[in-house]
């Protein structure tokens, strides 16, 4: 099977897999030891965080060798990467595809096509048009609201202050259910420096109901994730550590 190749091409040749497959698995289980002693420093179980594979720009073997050492969720963070990924992988049972990229409301119909998990929910326009997606395919999609907890221009998000307000309507969309909130903390050279900013999403999530109302927390990525499991992630999304730089 030759490799998928992204229509965004990040410096990868189609018809050649730049990574070295083999370390896909040996990657994998020193990210489950990491999150494993990161967990227990916290006083938390290992079960209590689940790893969500970013493999945006990778080939569909790295996936499949992630697969064949037990990972089950990936994200893609564009919308068509995600469709051909899913169509390319169809065999493989038990995959749980979730969109963590920031979603324009005219890819909404692709996502709601194939993904389980729609992470990047930031505003109500998007989540009416996914919400009356999901209905046309008598689906029903969990989603996380996306925070944009350091404020910055670059990335998607909502602010704090317009959480509840979009919270209020993703409730009045049938064919969504939220489930948690997510963040993309800023990159500092010491990963301890990002606890607050982790720490500010779970308060904000302690705010409006808490682990009852809204049970995930998705932060911390590669270079942080160990800070986001010591201020209560429950899912992390890590792709560098698994699969290698890429481009």
């Amino acid at each position: 099977m030759s490799p998928w190749c992204p229509r965004r091409q990040l410096a990868v040749s189609c018809g050649v897999i730049s990574e070295d497959l083999g370390n896909v698995a040996p990657r994998l289980d020193e990210v489950r030891h990491r999150i494993a002693s990161a967990a227990a420093r916290a006083g938390r179980g290992p079960e209590e965080v689940r790893l969500i594979a970013v493999s945006k720009g990778k080939p569909a073997e790295a996936i499949r060798a992630a697969y064949a050492a037990g990972q089950r969720d990936f994200g893609e963070n564009y919308a068509q990467e995600l469709v051909e990924k899913a169509e390319a992988l169809a065999d493989l049972d038990g995959l749980v595809w979730h969109a963590i990229g920031q979603l324009q409301r005219n890819k909404a119909k692709l996502v709601a096509r194939v993904a389980h998990v729609v992470q990047s929910v930031d505003r109500e326009e998007l989540a009416v048009e996914l919400d009356r997606r999901a209905a046309a395919l008598n689906r029903t999609l969990d989603v996380l609201i996306e925070v944009n907890v350091g404020g910055e221009a670059s990335k998607g998000g909502c602010a704090s202050g317009d959480f509840a307000p979009l919270l209020a309507a993703i409730a009045r969309c049938a064919h969504l259910r939220p489930i948690g909130l997510m963040t993309i903390a800023p990159f500092l050279e010491d990963p301890n420096d990002v606890a607050p900013f982790f720490a500010q999403l779970r308060a904000l999530r302690d705010a409006h109901g808490g682990r009852a109302v809204l049970p995930e927390l998705s932060m911390g990525m590669s270079h942080d994730f160990e800070a986001a499991i010591a201020e209560g992630a429950t899912w992390i999304r890590v792709g560098t550590a698994i699969f290698g730089a890429r481009g």
